[in-house]
């Protein structure tokens, strides 16, 4: 896959929570010789097999605090084999408001069959959202303890590296923009900002669990990275402006990946190597006409 990827032209990976022990086995030979980069580690690296501590988990925010304490545990394993690979930025699921998931599924059910101003979907997604209002609370603030327990770690061991907190996939995962906001106030002077996954966002944007555009402001300086990739409909990992045919939707989060210090295509299987450079080519070449749009500030 690595191999795969370099011959598109690009130098630098993010090494996911998939990755296995065994894997790195193949790649860390390949990073020592120089021939792919590490931009950002996603945790928690390498693969955990233990769901608890799993994309889809409480993790941050645990109540049990033995299992708070692992997840900070693994939090901070992961920065150091970020720092080890000359990585810039760790992305990071903090945690969730442990809703059922089948919970979920009817709402995406009711968004996708009846819309989202059906009285069905309002109905559905009102007691969804009082829910999750009145419990978010509690793990919100073990989150935050424990994003407050990583930094103290790894200053402690030197390791030169960024948490991005990260805009999640599912309508009870956190954080909100408005959570994210307050875990980076809450830690000011810590290496912790948002991770903003735009299909993410845009996929919480359409269900209306927060405007993704709007809500950036006062954010905007703490984007730690970016995981590119457009959604179409609830389906998200598609190639920005491809697949979805619009070649003025995506435009809305060019300023978000400007401000982003790490970019990464984030991109499902089904897109092809012509789609991707399309893709790439659609995306710099918007980018750098905002660049030459931009007034140059002068002394």
């Amino acid at each position: 896959m690595i191999e795969d990827i370099a011959s598109l032209g690009f130098r630098r990976v993010e090494l996911n929570y998939n990755v296995t022990q065994e894997m790195l086995q193949e790649i860390e030979p390949m990073i020592e010789r120089g021939e792919i980069g590490v931009s950002s580690v996603h945790n928690t690296f390498p693969h955990t097999p233990d769901p608890d501590y799993g994309t889809d988990s409480v993790l941050l925010g645990f109540e049990d605090e033995a299992k708070r304490r692992r997840a900070v545990d693994l939090l901070v394993r992961s920065a150091e084999y970020a720092h080890r690979y000359g990585a810039e930025a760790v992305v990071v699921h903090p945690g969730e408001v442990p809703i059922d998931h089948a919970d979920v599924k009817v709402l995406e059910q009711l968004y996708q069959e009846k819309g989202r101003e059906s009285d069905a979907y309002r109905t559905a997604w009102s007691a969804f959202l009082e829910r999750r209002e009145r419990e978010a609370g509690g793990y919100l603030k073990r989150i935050i303890d424990s994003l407050e327990e990583v930094c103290e770690q790894a200053a402690s061991k030197g390791l030169n590296v960024r948490f991005g907190i990260e805009t999640r996939s599912r309508p009870n995962q956190m954080p909100t923009l408005a959570e994210a906001k307050t875990v980076i106030e809450a830690l000011k002077g810590a290496p912790v900002g948002i991770w903003y996954d735009t299909g993410h966002a845009i996929m919480m944007d359409r269900l209306g669990l927060y405007d993704s555009v709007q809500e950036m402001t006062g954010l905007m300086d703490h984007i730690v990275g970016v995981h590119i990739h457009e959604t179409i409909g609830l389906s998200d990992h598609w190639c920005p402006y491809v697949h979805s045919g619009d070649e003025q939707f995506y435009d809305a989060y060019l300023p978000m990946i400007e401000r982003a210090g790490v970019r990464v295509y984030e991109l499902k299987a089904a897109c092809l190597p012509e789609e991707i450079e399309a893709s790439h080519r659609l995306l710099l070449g918007k980018l750098n006409m905002r660049r030459q749009e931009q007034p140059h500030v002068g002394r």
